[in-house]
């Protein structure tokens, strides 16, 4: 009798394979695709049905965004997950290992120009440029030099006395 492996044992195997990606990232991924359905099901009104990689992706994203917030970025790259590809290869290791289903229509390509992650993950967070940032001097605190200080030491000269 062949005796069945958990969850956590399929991906201890998953890992010593593939070491691209922590355990953590096959987590998320899982909870991200329930997070997908979920959201999906409450639009369409439906129970349950198979999810693109498009919408894999858009559901990671927000459900990524949910959790970490800011700190988006950090976590999933502490993961070892850069870029959208990534999400598509830990998908089809759970696959391949049948910790999830794909159809005849689902690839890898599928994963393939979702997202920038620096522009979703971070740019969200960054404040707003002004305007007058866009020249070198706008960004940086620049004195400017002036003749009654030629050394540039940040010392004015002592003021000269007056005979009147």
């Amino acid at each position: 009798m062949i005796e069945e492996q958990t969850y956590e044992e399929v991906l201890d195997i998953i890992v010593a394979a593939d070491s691209r990606y922590q355990h953590a990232a096959y987590y998320f991924v899982r909870e991200g695709l329930g997070y997908t359905q979920q959201s999906i099901s409450q639009k369409e009104t439906v129970v349950a049905r198979h999810i693109s990689g498009q919408e894999l992706l858009e559901g990671m994203r927000a459900y990524a965004l949910e959790q970490y917030g800011p700190m988006a970025l950090v976590v999933l790259g502490e993961w070892g997950i850069h870029r959208c590809e990534d999400f598509g290869e830990i998908v089809f290791n759970m696959v391949e290992y049948e910790l999830l289903a794909k159809t005849d229509k689902d690839s890898r390509d599928d994963f393939k120009g979702g997202y920038d992650f620096e522009d979703v993950f971070q740019k969200p967070f960054l404040p707003p440029r002004s305007p007058d940032e866009s020249s070198v001097s706008g960004s940086r605190n620049i004195t400017p030099v002036s003749d009654e200080n030629p050394d540039r030491s940040g010392h004015l000269p002592e003021p000269e006395a007056s005979d009147k």
